[in-house]
């Protein structure tokens, strides 16, 4: 067996020598006997983080309002290896960076030998060559040393803080904020719990498993081996490798992240729709990560005779209410504040934030894994509509951030019209008043 791992992986020995500590920086070199791990790579937004017009009219911006101030803030998480050698300080020469180096790699992912804090990326490399995974007992090959690492196995706890603390970003003193609280979030989930007790690391959702070998050479073990992919929130703006299959695999994660519930009846002053919204599969509050930038809404249209009688957030999160009839639709984000009050899209000017998600799943008193909020939209009627329909709606980013970003002339306008809406399926709700029914559900949780 190692005779055939080292004669399908020699082209990525010429030149070195065995013992050395160091691992190659390109991917594509892990690609060579990992196709399938590297192409899931590739199409990431790990391999993404730093190609993104966004990210980079974001730190642009972030820097020239701070003098420089913002200093690798950002880049030390979208371009780490990069940060580390000293290629960039600040992330405004990435150009200049080989792309061996752009973004979150194979290398500095699989190097990690201790994690040693909860956010703001506190990890140590080890030097010594080996790559480390959740795989046991891995099989000697003479391509590079391979260590299990807890951190790396998805059946365990531990591996949950590999991936949480880069997920957790607080800002720069003078006033640090807690920014970004994707793994606080999931630490107070009902997901946090030991895997015999129904508990699911960061793995287990993102990184879904399959079986097979873990190197495509001749003779590897059969392993269970994991996705690449990461689906999450953020896609690809511009031409990438697996563009459509990265949406793809969002929309399925989107799908079973919330369910809803609708009930139409008549109240004192007319008539009531309540929606009732529950996260039910997210491993933290909805939407998670950067949510200061993402927008979830939820529109609500009511029919009677053909006619509209009733509409919230058809125009999307942003706009003001028009009026009694159409009130300010209903939307989860964060909301950052300035040191005034004034509300901001920098973060970098905010003293604190306003959260307004969709909590995260956490045990009631009897250790029932549920939780839900509710809204009433009443508008006065004394006569049942004919049809109501509810969806929910998301956007990676919202256009009111987007806008800013074009007029200051830090993005393409564009890049800006790139940015999908999606519909989360498990919250879409149709009521008939034919039907004789006065709650309605998705069909899979009746």
């Amino acid at each position: 067996m190692r005779r055939a791992w080292l004669a399908a992986c020699a082209p990525l020995l010429a030149g070195t020598v065995l013992a050395a500590p160091t691992l190659p920086d390109d991917p594509a070199s892990c690609g060579r006997c990992h196709p399938g791990h590297y192409r899931e790579w590739a199409g990431s937004m790990h391999a993404y983080a730093v190609k993104d017009p966004v990210f980079r009219a974001m730190n642009r911006l972030g820097q020239d309002a701070t003098g420089g101030k913002l200093g690798d803030f950002c880049v030390a998480c979208h371009a780490p290896l990069a940060v580390r050698r000293g290629l960039t300080r600040d992330g405004l020469n990435l150009d200049q960076v080989p792309e061996t180096l752009h973004g979150v790699t194979c290398q500095f992912c699989h190097t990690v030998e201790a994690v040693e804090g909860g956010h703001n990326h506190p990890l140590r490399l080890a030097g010594d060559g080996a790559v480390r995974g959740g795989i046991a007992d891995p099989v000697a090959n003479a391509v590079h040393a391979s260590r299990y690492s807890a951190l790396h196995d998805h059946a365990r706890p531990e591996s949950a803080a590999l991936c949480g603390s880069c997920h957790d970003i607080d800002t720069p003193p003078p006033t640090p904020v807690a920014l970004e609280r994707t793994f606080r979030e999931w630490r107070t989930s009902v997901y946090a719990r030991p895997r015999d007790r129904g508990g699911l690391t960061c793995g287990g959702c993102h990184m879904p498993g399959r079986d097979g070998p873990a190197a495509d050479v001749p003779d590897a073990p059969p392993r269970r081996v994991h996705s690449h992919r990461w689906p999450g929130v953020d896609v690809a703006l511009e031409d990438f490798p697996d563009k459509e299959a990265q949406r793809a695999a969002i929309q399925r994660l989107l799908d079973s992240a919330v369910a809803g519930r609708l009930c139409v009846g008549m109240g004192k002053r007319g008539v009531e729709l309540r929606v009732t919204l529950e996260n039910l599969a997210a491993g933290h509050a909805f939407p998670s990560g950067a949510a200061q930038d993402r927008r979830l809404w939820v529109e609500v249209s009511a029919r009677r005779g053909g006619k509209q009688v009733f509409a919230s957030g058809l125009e999307g999160p942003e706009p003001p209410a028009q009026g009694a009839g159409d009130p300010r639709p209903w939307v989860f984000r964060d909301i950052l504040r300035d040191v005034h009050g004034a509300e901001t899209h920098r973060f970098w000017e905010a003293a604190r934030i306003e959260s307004k998600l969709l909590p995260v799943p956490v045990a009631d008193a009897q250790g029932r894994a549920a939780h839900h909020v509710s809204r009433t939209y009443r508008y006065p009627d004394r006569r049942l509509p004919d049809t109501v329909e509810v969806a929910v709606r998301l956007r990676p980013i919202g256009r009111d951030v987007l806008d800013e970003l074009v007029r200051l002339g830090y993005l393409e306008a564009e890049d800006r019209e790139q940015v999908p809406t999606f519909g989360l399926g498990g919250a879409r709700l149709s009521w008939r008043a034919a039907a004789g029914r006065t709650c309605v559900e998705p069909a899979a949780r009746r």
